[in-house]
């Protein structure tokens, strides 16, 4: 790693730990030449990830759009931050342990709404009815008869 104060090519590691994302290493790192001290953040490249769309356009894979999702079903329901990011965290463990450079939005959603239903029903329901287009109030009670099993 390059020092950035004097550009040495050459720097040594002092100290490495996990960062408080859990998701990085953070490392303190000094420069032989100018002695002086920096940190770095190393962390595992992902493989970009492709979403096909119900419509078979493809986009960029984006954590913000599971968060919305999942924040907008969980609203008003007696469900933690902490609870909320662990499923988001989980639902991303799962589509990346897919290891596909593509996926259909429709994994992604199913995966969802599996992780929803073990944190609140009603979240779930409430993901299930916006994710499957319910389209009258037959599908609806239909959904809950798989949850009510």
């Amino acid at each position: 790693m390059k020092c950035p104060y004097c550009n040495q090519p050459d720097t040594r590691v002092i100290d490495s730990r996990p960062a408080e994302d859990g998701n990085s290493i953070r490392r303190r790192r000094s420069c032989d030449v100018c002695g002086k001290r920096f940190t770095t953040y190393e962390k595992v490249e992902t493989i970009p990830l492709i979403i096909i769309k119900k419509d078979n356009n493809r986009e960029q894979y984006d954590r913000g759009k599971i968060e919305n999702g999942i924040l907008s079903a969980c609203y008003k329901r007696p469900v933690s931050a902490v609870d909320i990011q662990r499923v988001i965290d989980k639902v991303e463990t799962r589509i990346f342990s897919l290891e596909a450079k593509e996926i259909p939005s429709s994994r992604i959603g199913e995966i969802v709404m599996e992780e929803l239903k073990n944190l609140d029903e009603v979240a779930y329901v409430r993901f299930a009815s916006v994710y499957r287009e319910f389209k009258d109030v037959n599908t609806f009670m239909d959904e809950l008869k798989k949850i009510l099993k």
